[in-house]
């Protein structure tokens, strides 16, 4: 799994697409939380925190993810160099897991320069210093678990087809769908019994539970679930396609 990983990681960056993900990443928070006015401008929102900068980013995930993953599998099947590693001493778990934890740390390496503005905003403030690290502890932790699920998402529909366009875009449909689908269904359905139960399946629920700052196990074990439910189904899709 080391060498899949060291590959898929390297590739980002061969190809310079690493550095461009980590440049659009970055370019778009700053620019929505120092320069842009409107409500997500930290000089504008008038209180010294980063709600803002969580609030937006898991959107911003939703098209940076499908766009790292979607050649993982796609763009090996349609060169048909899949076929090559099915006949490798490389087990299929392997594989998946070099590719997901490939994708998973450039994302970890694009969110990592933001830990600068959480000293920026500490430093806003009336009084220097004064600012609830472990509300922003919680956040990170949750926008890192939610960087999991979609990068496990994208991975599966990267397994499914040969066209990378498709893999971004059912990619792109599925995060959507978790992270803001069931949570928006579950709004329409407000009052009625099954709401709460529809709003515990989306990944927004538990995410902004992780962001209060309470790390609540069964919201830990959901993204983890979550995870592992769409690398089981991307190695059923490859055990699929190897027939």
């Amino acid at each position: 799994m080391l060498a899949i990983f060291k590959k898929e990681f390297n590739s980002f960056f061969s190809s310079a697409v690493g550095y461009l993900i980590i440049g659009f990443f970055l370019l778009l928070n700053g620019l929505f939380l120092w320069v842009f006015k409107g409500s997500y401008n930290v000089l504008e929102y008038g209180f010294a925190n980063l709600s803002q900068f969580f609030l937006f980013t898991p959107w911003i995930f939703l098209l940076i993810i499908p766009a790292i993953t979607m050649k993982s599998f796609s763009e090996e099947k349609k060169t048909g160099t899949l076929e090559l590693l099915f006949i490798k001493p490389v087990g299929k778990l392997h594989l998946i897991g070099g590719k997901f934890l490939a994708a998973f740390v450039l994302v970890l390496l694009a969110l990592f320069p933001t830990l600068l503005y959480v000293y920026t905003i500490s430093n806003l403030g009336i009084t220097p210093g004064n600012y609830d690290f472990g509300l922003v502890l919680g956040s990170y932790i949750g926008l890192v678990l939610l960087v999991m699920g979609y990068t496990a998402i994208g991975i599966f529909c990267s397994a499914i087809t040969a066209n990378q366009i498709v893999a971004f875009l059912l990619s792109f449909l599925l995060c959507f769908l978790f992270y803001y689908g069931f949570e928006a269904l579950a709004s329409a359905n407000d009052g009625n019994n099954t709401s709460d139960f529809i709003k515990n399946i989306g990944m927004k629920y538990h995410f902004d539970g992780i962001a209060l700052g309470v790390l609540k196990l069964q919201n830990i074990l959901y993204f983890i679930s979550l995870t592992v439910l769409f690398l089981y189904l991307a190695n059923v899709q490859l055990n699929y396609s190897k027939r």
